[in-house]
């Protein structure tokens, strides 16, 4: 892109770091081959496909993991107690993990999180096999789940700067969300199959094993050197300068609150899948896991068009349209009862979602300076892995107390009159690039 003066229809507006604003002329030239360009590198390319693996055991894995607390329980105010067991550890170190992915290496920091991650589910198959496994179990076992992601996501976020270059950047973080999702449309419904045919256990079995595939690609990777920013502050100065910087850029800081509204209401639909399934739909484990692959199928679908024609939209203007249109296809979603409807709607629903998430990581990823990057996008990342669970806390009360039902649309409400109150105070959010 290049700087020009013009004001054709062309333009648009990228907003700086310093929250002013200046006029670029994208690049139009359109291009299928665009919407894989991010595995032209190598190293992307083991990335990929490592996460791509893994991912399919991950999603069997949280798809059992929810239905065997409902089963243990039969309690949908219970998923939102594991939900937010989950979420307090971002609360504690999620920035400590922003500053460690600016301050260390990332690859090392993605290798000790792997691990743990993998560990931890061969000890929750081995408490399941043998019968020991009780409910307060897994609401340890999400605690520490919590504690290892909240160093990995910033520095996942992060580390795929390493891997492509900066123009292929958003494409990347597009393909991130395709392969993210294709692993959400198909390993749910495996979960649940899996669950249904030979228990909780052999699905935790089998996301420890899927764990090997992308520590194996890490460790073949070819990487640059990197530089990383540690001037010997504390990590509580390294955040106050990352919150000091936030708030300089406009767009930075309502994406991070479009996100955090997004994570607290408009996530807490998934939080009841498994009571969904079974109390409204009177389904088992199976009608769980077809519920999360509809979510999931919308979103790759959503996933790769964005990863196609990131290049040539105005993202700021297709977010604003996504975090409209959400809550309503959510309300509409609280009235229906039929599993072939529900997934339909569920596919629009994941779809939008991942636009959110998608153009809301992108417009983050191509303002922030590097040297801040980790910090950034540890905010980024403690907006859904704090404030999901808070959302999982409130609407499995709301349900326990008020129904299920009612839970999804007062959400749902909640949602659209937040979202159209950020659109009429921040029209300029639209013409962000």
């Amino acid at each position: 892109m290049k700087p020009d003066s013009s004001t054709d229809n062309n333009t648009v507006i990228i907003p700086p770091e310093d929250g002013s604003l200046k006029r670029f002329i994208p690049e139009r030239k359109f291009s299928i081959k665009n919407t894989f360009a991010g595995l032209a590198y190598p190293n992307y390319r083991l990335w990929f496909w490592g996460q791509m693996v893994s991912l399919f055991g991950s999603w069997m894995q949280s798809t059992a993991f929810a239905f065997f607390i409902f089963e243990l329980t039969k309690s949908p105010a219970y998923l939102g107690y594991v939900g937010f067991a989950s979420g307090v550890p971002a609360w504690i170190f999620s920035f400590y993990g922003g500053v460690a992915a600016d301050r260390l290496n990332r690859r090392n920091i993605l290798y000790a999180t792997q691990t743990a991650m993998m560990m931890m589910a061969f000890i929750l198959a081995i408490f399941t096999f043998t019968g020991i496994i009780k409910a307060w179990h897994l609401l340890i076992f999400a605690f520490f789940s919590g504690i290892t992601n909240a160093f990995d996501a910033p520095t996942r976020h992060a580390f795929v700067n390493e891997l492509v270059d900066k123009e292929d950047l958003v494409n990347a973080i597009a393909l991130n969300s395709t392969m993210f999702n294709t692993a959400t449309a198909v390993g749910p419904a495996l979960g649940g199959i899996t669950y249904a045919l030979f228990g909780p256990a052999w699905c935790f079995t089998i996301n420890g094993v899927t764990f090997l595939a992308v520590l194996y690609n890490l460790k073949r990777m070819n990487l640059k050197k990197n530089i990383h920013h540690h001037h010997g502050n504390s990590v509580f100065k390294e955040v106050a300068e990352a919150v000091n910087y936030i708030k300089t850029s406009n767009i930075i800081r309502e994406v991070l609150l479009i996100t955090a509204m997004l994570s607290m209401f408009g996530m807490g639909l998934v939080t009841l899948f498994p009571a969904w399934a079974v109390e409204i739909l009177h389904g088992d484990s199976t009608t769980n896991g077809f519920l999360q692959s509809a979510r999931g199928l919308g979103a790759v679908i959503f996933a790769l068009i964005i990863a196609t024609i990131n290049k040539y939209i105005d993202r700021g203007k297709y977010l604003m349209y996504s975090v409209i249109t959400l809550p309503v296809m959510i309300f509409i979603f609280s009235f229906n009862r039929s599993l072939l409807i529900s997934m339909v709607l569920l596919v629009i629903i994941g779809g939008l979602i991942i636009v959110q998430f998608n153009l809301s990581n992108g417009l983050i990823q191509t303002l922030v300076e590097e040297k801040f990057r980790g910090r950034v996008l540890s905010f980024y990342t403690f907006t859904f892995f704090a404030l999901y669970p808070l959302g999982s806390l409130w609407i499995g009360y709301i349900a326990e107390h008020f129904g299920i039902t009612t839970a999804v649309l007062i959400n749902s409400i909640i949602l659209f009159m937040f979202f159209i109150g950020v659109r009429l105070k921040n029209p300029h959010l639209s013409k962000a690039r």
